[in-house]
C-alpha cells in the first residue's frame, strides 16, 4: 500500500505544480482557426463537407470503408479543401489488429485484452479487445502510430477513451502488471473490496502511465522535426464513466505536462442512461448533460487546459429522428450553458449523420436519411458555434453550491460487496438533482483540484458524501478544512457504512487510525467523536452533518426536502445572506444567443416567456419572433437581434452554412456560403433597408434557385437555396 500512497501523493504534487504554472501563465489554450472540429475516418466527399476548422483523421489503417487510401491520402483531401488536420484513434482499442496477429513483433497479443471473471474478453469489435495497456503495446503505439503521423505532418494528436472496464481485471496480462505494480501477487477483486480498489487503482495507473508515455514520446519526436505537437484526450465525463463502471485516470491527466487539454465527450448516448428523481427511475438527458459537461469544465478550468465541447445530432445506439432531435437540443443547450467554454466539437463521424439510414419513427421501422428539415436546423446549430463568444455571465440562479466529486467515483463500481448498492450512481445524483431540479445551478468540485485556489472561487456552499467515492489524498483535507474556516460551508451526507470505508488506506494505516476518511476530516475541522448529525461552526464557518447517503434523497418519493432545506438556511446565512432561487428554469445570454432550459419534475409547470425581437435557432425555417414560449422538459436557443453589434453594418445573423468573403458596399452586399451537397441552406441576413436585387449563382456562374422574404420588423431578409462545398455565391443591392 505504501507504493500506491506515495504514488498518489506524487500525483497531487504535480498536479499542484504543474497547476499553478498555468496560472502564471495565464494560458489562453484557444488556437487560432482551431475553434471548431470534427472527427471522420473517410476521406474529404461533397456530401460530409461540415466547414468546421478541423477534420480530425481518424486511425492510420487503411481498408476499404476508407475507399482504400492510405492515411496520408485522405489527410491530404482534406488539406486541399481548406481545413487544418490532426489525428485521432483510441489507446484502449482500435484497429491494431497487426499487433494482436503478431504481424509487427511475431508474436500473438490478444492475452492483453480485457478479461472478465467468466474467462470472456471484452470485445470492441473484430479481433478488436479492450487493451490492457502493457508498455509493450504502448511501444507499438509509439512506433506505428505516432511517428507516422507526425511524419505525415500532424501537429495535433487525441488519443480517446483511455477506458478500463470495472468488471476486467482477470487476464494474464493484468496479474502480470499487478505483481509487477504492488510486489505480490494477484488478488481477485470480487473476493474482497480491498482488492476491488486495489484492482481499480491499478487500471486507473496503467491508462495514466500509457497516455503519459504516448504523449510525451510524442512532442519529444515532434522536437525532433521542428514541430510543436499538441496533445489531447477525448474522454467521457467523470459522472459517465462513473455510471458506467469504467475506470480511466480523468482529472489527473490535467497534471501531466504532457497533455494540453481534452474533448469532453458528452451527447445523447452518454446523458440518456437513467437516473433516480423522486423515486423514479428514468432519462433526464438535459439534467445529465449539464452534469456531465460540469464535471469536465471544472476538472480543467483551475488548470487552463484546453476543453472541447462535443455534441452529436444522432447517437451510437439506433433510434428515430424525432428522438435524436429531441436530445440533440438539450445536450446542445447543456454545452452552452458554460460561458467560459468555445471551442466544440461540433460532430463525430459526419458520414454516419449525413448518410446513415435511422427510424422515421418511433411506431415503424422504415429508415432514411437525415431529414432536411433536421439537417437544416443542425447546420444552422453548428454554424453558430464558429461564432459563439466566450462570456463571463453566469447562468440564472443562485450560484456558489458545490458539489465535491473524485475518480475514485470509478472504484467503487463493481462488484457489490457485503450489499451495499448504489443504483445508477444514487449517492452521486443525490447530492445535485434535488437543486438542479429546483432551478439551482449547481457545479461541481474535483477533489484533484481542491489545492488550486481558483478552484474555491465564488464558492460558498460545498456538498460531499464519501459513500460513493473516497480522498486518495489526506493533503485534500486541509484545503477542505481551510476553506470551512475562513467562512465556507459544508454539507456532508453519509451513513459512512458502505464497504469501501475499511479498505487500507492512508486514514487507517501508520499513524493514523480513522475507522473513516470522514473522521479525518471532521477532527481537522475541529469536531469531537462521535460526529453525530447536526449543524456545527468551525472558525467563521458551518458543518452541517446528515447521516443519510445521497441515495436516499432521490431513490424514495419526497424524500429531499430535510436536504434543500439545510442548503436553504446555509446558503440564506452566509456572509451576502442572499436568497436562494428555487424556480423551474436556466436562463443565459451569450453576446447575441439566448439559451432557456425549462425544467418538468418541478412544482412550478408553467412556460418560460421572453420577449423581443428574436431568430428561432430551433426551426429550420428561422422563423422572426416577438415572443417565445419555452414549456417544461424543453429549451430553446434564440438570436436576439437587439444584441446584434454594429447594427448598421450587412451581416449574416444566422445560417446552415459557413459564410466567407463577405463584401459590404454602399448598396450591397456580397459573401459566399458553403455547406455539404444534399442539404438546405436557410439565411436570415441583416439589412439597412429592403432588399430590391438579389443574385445566387453557383461557383461556375450558373443561376440557383434561391426564396426569399423581407422582414420590416427586424430589418432582415430570409434567403433558402440547395448548398454546395464548392460555393454559392450571394450578392444582394438596395
Amino acid at each position: 500500500m505504501e507504493k500506491t500512497i506515495i504514488l498518489y501523493l506524487l500525483l497531487a504534487l504535480s498536479f499542484q505544480v504543474c497547476s499553478q504554472s498555468h496560472q502564471k501563465e495565464k494560458l489562453s489554450r484557444s488556437t487560432p482557426g482551431e475553434k471548431t472540429i470534427f472527427q471522420t475516418a473517410n476521406p474529404w466527399k461533397p456530401v460530409t463537407d461540415t466547414r468546421a476548422d478541423v477534420a480530425i483523421v481518424y486511425s492510420v489503417k487503411e481498408h476499404h470503408e476508407k475507399g482504400s487510401l492510405t492515411f496520408e491520402q485522405r489527410v491530404q483531401t482534406w488539406r486541399d479543401k481548406g481545413y487544418k488536420t490532426h489525428f485521432m484513434t483510441g489507446i484502449a482499442w482500435g484497429e491494431y489488429q497487426d499487433y494482436f496477429t503478431g504481424k509487427w513483433d511475431g508474436k500473438k497479443h490478444f492475452d492483453e485484452g480485457q478479461v472478465t471473471q467468466k474467462g470472456d474478453t471484452i470485445w470492441h469489435g473484430r479481433m478488436v479487445p479492450y487493451i490492457v495497456p502493457s508498455m509493450n503495446f504502448i511501444k507499438y503505439l509509439k512506433e506505428e502510430v505516432i511517428r507516422r503521423v507526425i511524419d505525415a505532418g500532424i501537429d495535433a494528436i487525441y488519443l480517446e477513451e483511455p477506458e478500463f472496464w470495472a468488471r476486467a481485471g482477470y487476464s494474464a496480462a493484468f496479474k502480470k502488471e499487478w505483481k509487477e505494480y504492488y510486489g505480490f501477487d494477484w488478488r481477485p477483486q470480487h473476493e474482497s473490496p480491498e482488492n476491488t480498489y486495489l484492482s481499480n487503482k491499478l487500471k486507473y495507473h496503467l491508462y495514466y502511465r500509457a497516455v503519459n508515455e504516448c504523449f510525451t514520446f510524442a512532442k519529444a519526436y515532434g522536437k525532433t522535426k521542428g514541430m510543436n505537437i499538441r496533445c489531447y484526450v477525448p474522454t467521457h465525463s467523470l459522472v459517465n464513466y462513473s455510471q458506467w463502471m469504467i475506470v480511466s485516470p480523468e482529472a489527473s491527466l490535467a497534471s501531466l505536462p504532457c497533455v494540453d487539454g481534452y474533448i469532453a465527450q458528452v451527447w445523447t448516448g452518454t446523458s440518456r442512461e437513467p437516473n433516480f428523481f423522486n423515486g423514479q427511475k428514468k432519462e433526464r438527458v438535459f439534467e445529465t448533460a449539464f452534469l456531465e459537461y460540469g464535471s469536465m469544465e471544472s476538472m480543467t478550468s483551475p488548470t487552463g487546459r484546453k476543453m472541447f465541447f462535443l455534441t452529436d445530432p444522432i447517437e451510437d445506439w439506433p433510434r428515430d429522428w424525432a428522438d435524436y432531435k429531441k436530445n440533440y437540443e438539450a445536450t446542445f443547450t447543456a454545452q452552452l450553458l458554460y460561458p467560459m467554454i468555445a471551442d466544440y466539437e461540433v460532430m463525430p463521424w459526419p458520414d454516419r449523420i449525413y448518410e446513415g439510414l435511422y427510424r422515421t419513427s418511433a411506431e415503424n421501422d422504415k429508415k432514411e436519411r437525415i431529414p432536411r428539415f433536421y439537417s437544416t436546423q443542425m447546420q444552422v446549430m453548428i454554424n453558430t458555434l464558429n461564432n459563439m463568444p466566450l462570456s463571463e455571465n453566469k447562468v440564472s440562479g443562485s450560484q456558489g453550491i458545490g458539489i465535491l466529486m473524485g475518480n475514485s467515483l470509478m472504484f467503487q463500481r463493481f462488484p457489490v460487496h457485503n450489499g451495499y448498492e448504489d443504483p445508477q450512481l444514487s449517492n452521486f445524483y443525490g447530492q445535485a438533482l434535488p437543486l438542479l431540479k429546483r432551478g439551482v445551478p449547481v457545479k461541481t468540485i474535483h477533489i484533484e483540484n481542491v489545492s488550486v485556489a481558483k478552484t474555491w472561487s465564488d464558492v460558498k456552499i460545498l456538498i460531499m458524501s464519501y459513500s460513493n467515492m473516497k480522498p486518495m489524498d489526506k493533503a485534500a483535507h486541509d484545503h477542505i478544512a481551510e476553506w470551512v474556516k475562513n467562512g465556507g460551508a459544508l454539507i456532508y451526507c453519509g451513513k459512512d457504512d458502505d464497504a469501501f470505508q475499511s479498505v487500507q488506506e492512508w486514514w487507517n494505516t501508520g499513524a493514523n487510525t480513522f475507522k473513516t476518511p470522514s473522521a479525518h476530516l471532521f477532527i481537522k475541522l475541529g469536531l469531537k467523536e462521535p460526529f453525530s448529525a447536526g449543524e456545527y461552526t468551525c472558525g467563521k464557518g458551518k458543518v452541517y452533518i446528515m447521516r443519510n447517503d445521497p441515495k436516499e434523497f432521490i431513490m424514495k418519493e419526497k424524500n429531499d426536502s430535510t436536504f434543500v432545506n439545510a442548503v436553504k438556511r446555509l446558503y440564506e446565512a452566509g456572509r451576502d445572506q442572499a436568497k436562494l432561487e428555487l424556480k423551474n428554469h436556466f436562463r443565459l445570454t451569450r453576446g447575441p444567443y439566448e439559451l432557456i432550459a425549462v425544467i418538468d419534475e418541478n412544482s412550478d409547470q408553467s412556460p418560460f416567456t421572453i420577449k423581443g425581437k428574436f431568430i428561432d435557432l430551433f426551426d429550420p425555417e428561422i422563423p422572426i419572433l416577438d415572443e417565445k414560449q419555452v414549456q417544461p422538459g424543453a429549451q430553446a436557443f434564440l438570436y436576439n437581434i437587439s444584441n446584434v453589434k454594429n447594427p448598421g453594418t450587412p451581416q449574416v445573423l444566422a445560417t446552415a452554412a459557413r459564410v466567407y468573403e463577405e463584401k459590404a458596399m454602399k448598396n450591397g452586399y456580397s459573401f459566399v456560403a458553403k455547406s455539404p451537397l444534399n442539404t438546405t441552406n436557410v439565411m436570415r441576413i441583416l439589412l439597412p433597408e429592403k432588399v430590391k436585387s438579389i443574385e445566387v449563382t453557383d461557383a461556375d456562374g450558373n443561376v440557383v434557385q434561391a426564396k426569399t422574404s423581407w422582414d420590416e420588423s427586424s430589418k432582415t431578409c430570409f434567403l433558402s437555396f440547395e448548398n454546395n462545398p464548392d460555393g454559392i455565391h450571394v450578392k444582394l443591392g438596395w
